[in-house]
């Protein structure tokens, strides 16, 4: 009995030691990554919807946890925002026109100081979307937000302005869809 007892013990420490994930709509979200050296820690994720599509699930990843989504734009520390495409419905024209829309409401309409930096950052969504493919923003303090697809480097868009308006497309006052920012903030 006192052995049975003692495996039991040892499973449920092994598997609470592992590391859990996260579901959202089926999407297992990881609870930490690591960039560049730093652990950065799940702090919230959600579901984007869309014409009662479940376009993606998003999550903000943190060094620590933060409900203060001003305080999370304004921070230039390493930070990340992931998205899992869910949807096959979600395509290269569809997330350009939404990603330029969310550009458009985080900053006030005023664009125009980086703009050229906008559509280097669009170029990430001109290959095929697939469903399952996962898109990574990564702040890197001092060298601007790493963008990857599935895993893959694509391209690092400089300045701590973008960094705030690309943040804001989820985090700020006219969010792409306020449960989902709620959901990020872990709310």
């Amino acid at each position: 009995m006192l052995k049975k007892v003692v495996t039991l013990v040892v499973i449920v420490f092994l598997w609470a030691s592992v590391g859990s994930a996260v579901q959202v709509s089926g999407v297992n979200v990881a609870d930490s990554i690591s960039t560049g050296g730093t652990d950065l820690f799940l702090n919230g994720a959600g579901k984007r919807t869309k014409f009662f599509i479940d376009a993606y699930v998003g999550g903000l990843y943190l060094k620590a946890e933060n409900s203060d989504a001003q305080a999370i734009i304004d921070a230039d520390e390493p930070m990340a925002i992931v998205l899992h495409i869910t949807s096959g419905m979600v395509t290269s024209d569809k997330m350009e026109s939404a990603t330029r829309e969310g550009f458009d409401n985080a900053t006030g309409g005023n664009i125009e100081p980086i703009k050229d930096r906008i559509d280097v950052f669009i170029d990430v969504f001109r290959e095929k979307i697939n469903q399952g493919d996962v898109y990574e923003f990564v702040n890197v303090p001092g060298k601007g937000v790493e963008v990857y697809k599935n895993g893959n480097a694509v391209t690092v868009v400089p300045g701590m302005d973008f960094k705030k308006a690309l943040f804001g497309i989820w985090l700020g006052d006219k969010p792409a869809q306020k449960n989902l920012k709620n959901s990020m903030l872990g709310l």
